[in-house]
């Protein structure tokens, strides 16, 4: 049956007598509308009021912000601010063994095998990653200082470089990476609790899939990663300073759990198997490429804990404490991990006739092929001590840098423990799952993303190390005072950021050719050398822009002003009794107090300079005193009390 369209078409004269009613519905759908309209708005408004109201309570405050008003609520809570004499509780052992702790994780178990992929023997990829490793270690020392000092983190040390509120990209740069790491970090812990499970029922195993082939985790994973995060954010109630002893803990469980699967694997294997013996099978130019990329790649890895090292290095109850614990304890803890991993991966050879790198699929291979008591108990206790290992793998590089960064984005309601459960949620609202099966380039991004944190870390370095000589004017880091010293243009550095920009310029075309985007083979090799182009650029160009367009804090390079080690106002007296050294030396303190000092045999009147001149708005003011009484925003909040540092030594500012 054909079914024909029929149109018919109607002069516009018989529609006159209808167009008085046309219009009366349009224009009463359109008042319905608009009325609609202004009650959503009206309720929405109300809404934002009754939350506004709500946000001003107290108790959705975080502490330390009473006193804190205006724009400064963007800038300052008791969290962010340097850390009080008690919460310094970590020394030379402690850094040395959270790097164990830190890098007891399933990526770093297999760390050289991608270079093993590409024709170099075990021995040369360990010896490369070692070798990055230990340049990067000197880095994080290095960018770290600042926050060994002052004990203040990451986020806060931005905003002397970048400026109070041009700190917040950088600081949102690393947050956001956290937050995708510590998802990362989830599904590995995820898999280690499926382990554990699997040892208990054969079912977990035969879970339905209800995942679908892009994701990363079945079932039962998923089972594991919600046993997982949970007990991750039962840690995380902890506080940080309190941590010291779950560090050596997690040392101790590393070490039996890496020892225990090593020897019982070789055991079944019956030795090492051939792939820790078999030469590489690259020679001459293509060797020495592999090599020089592999080593540069081993420090590149590392970008983030250079960038943020200053998160970890806050709390060390001395300064110099920080200085052989990273040196020492990244590289060799990182070369321990790697090498029980390569041995461990190259017997899976013998056991099934291919190289398994990653020790969770390892155990669950063990576990198919033989599900007796003793296999089981063996694969449950190591499968256990390996998620211990990942929950505080994923607390230390992930959850404390993103809690940080969160906490100093938006202080007035987010506590630093706030952040931490914040990055958690996300965490798993991101799906990681998903992401690490289906998102190669996802992946790729991620590994490229060294070009970006190496110019933040180059700015950092030059800023304290060069142009403050070692000072930070700690209460102008929480104020949005237009004569503060880091209020810079609208508390924008522009010269921080032109560094910024430039420094990841002479990457970026290598950076979207390892995202898939062809280039020469000469962009390709360039493009090994990323991070510390990235850094040396960013580093000379704001150095540069520094001396032509001088900051308000800025010293000649023959002054160190750096402080002994920093103190809260309130604890001076305390540090002082304990022998544990001053804000400021001897000589220094008799220049600022104006008596007698010997020198050459003289005695020397130091008298205040009554002429000293007062920075103005203007961020081009030529020369600013610290020996003066400050401004509003010079002061230190803490709690009902106002203190003024009334006792620093002159800032020198060369004048344009």
């Amino acid at each position: 049956m054909t079914y024909l369209s029929v149109h018919r078409y109607y002069p516009i004269d018989s529609f006159i007598p209808c167009f008085p009613l046309i219009f009366f519905s349009i224009s009463i759908n359109i008042n319905i509308s608009i009325a609609f309209v202004a009650y959503s708005l009206k309720m929405f408004g109300n809404l934002f009021g009754l939350l506004r109201q709500k946000l001003r309570n107290p108790h959705f405050e975080a502490k330390g912000t009473a006193n804190v008003h205006g724009k400064d609520n963007w800038l300052d809570n008791d969290d962010i601010r340097p850390l009080k004499l008690a919460d310094r509780t970590w020394n030379v052992w402690t850094y040395l063994t959270f790097w164990f702790s830190a890098t007891s994780t399933v990526s770093t178990w297999y760390a050289a095998s991608s270079a093993q992929a590409l024709g170099l023997s075990m021995w040369e990829s360990l010896l490369c990653a070692f070798g990055g490793q230990c340049l990067i270690a000197i880095v994080i020392v290095f960018n770290g200082r600042s926050g060994a000092v002052y004990h203040i983190g990451y986020p806060i040390l931005n905003r002397a470089a970048f400026g109070v509120f041009g700190a917040w990209w950088p600081t949102f740069n690393r947050a956001v990476m956290a937050i995708v790491w510590n998802g990362v970090n989830m599904v590995q812990g995820g898999e280690c609790i499926y382990v554990m499970l699997h040892t208990l029922s054969l079912r977990v195993a035969n879970f339905k899939n209800v995942m679908g082939e892009g994701s990363a985790l079945d079932s039962g994973g998923m089972l594991g990663l919600g046993i997982f995060w949970i007990l991750t954010c039962c840690f995380l109630i902890i506080p940080v300073p309190k941590m010291k002893g779950l560090v050596y803990a997690k040392l101790i469980v590393f070490i039996i759990s890496a020892v225990a699967m090593c020897a019982w694997t070789l055991t079944m294997a019956g030795g090492i198997g051939p792939v820790a013996r078999q030469p590489g099978t690259v020679k001459g130019t293509e060797r020495t490429w592999l090599l020089v990329r592999f080593i540069l790649l081993g420090a590149a890895n590392c970008a983030t804990f250079a960038s943020n090292a200053a998160d970890f290095q806050r709390y060390a109850r001395k300064p110099n404490d920080v200085i052989w614990g990273n040196i020492v304890g990244f590289p060799i803890s990182n070369l321990i991990v790697a090498i029980i991993g390569n041995l461990v991966g190259s017997s899976s050879q013998v056991l099934f006739g291919e190289v398994i790198w990653s020790p969770l699929t390892y155990l669950d291979r063990i576990l198919e092929r033989t599900y007796d008591a003793p296999t089981r108990a063996g694969c449950f206790f190591i499968a256990a001590c390996f998620a211990y290992s990942a929950i505080f793998s994923s607390i230390f590089e992930n959850s404390i840098p993103a809690g940080n960064d969160i906490a100093a984005l938006f202080p007035k309601y987010i506590s630093i423990r706030t952040g931490f459960f914040i990055c958690a949620v996300i965490s798993i609202v991101i799906q990681p799952w998903y992401l690490l099966k289906s998102a190669v380039i996802f992946i790729s991004f991620l590994a490229s993303y060294q070009i970006f944190l190496s110019a933040i870390t180059g700015v950092l370095l030059c800023h304290y190390f060069i142009i403050a000589r070692g000072f930070l004017n700690i209460p102008d880091l929480y104020t949005s005072d237009k004569k503060a010293a880091y209020h810079y243009t609208g508390g924008w550095n522009w010269r921080a950021y032109a560094a910024y920009v430039i420094g990841i310029i002479p990457n970026f075309y290598g950076f979207l050719n390892n995202m898939g985007v062809k280039a020469p083979m000469g962009v390709t090799r360039a493009y090994y050398f990323a991070y510390p182009i990235g850094l040396f650029v960013s580093f000379m160009v704001y150095w540069g822009l520094c001396y032509k367009w001088p900051v308000r804090i800025q010293y000649a390079l023959g002054e160190w002003m750096e402080v002994k080690d920093y103190v809260r106002e309130e604890e001076r007296g305390e540090r002082e009794g304990s022998g544990w050294g001053s804000m400021v030396s001897r000589e220094e303190r008799a220049v600022i107090e104006g008596v007698v000092r010997e020198k050459g045999g003289a005695s020397v009147k130091e008298e205040k300079n009554e002429t000293d001149l007062a920075a103005g708005d203007n961020e081009e003011s030529g020369v600013r005193y610290r020996g003066q009484e400050m401004s509003v925003g010079e002061k230190w909040r803490s709690g009902d009390a106002v203190y003024i540092y009334s006792y620093l030594v002159p800032i020198h500012i060369r004048s344009i």
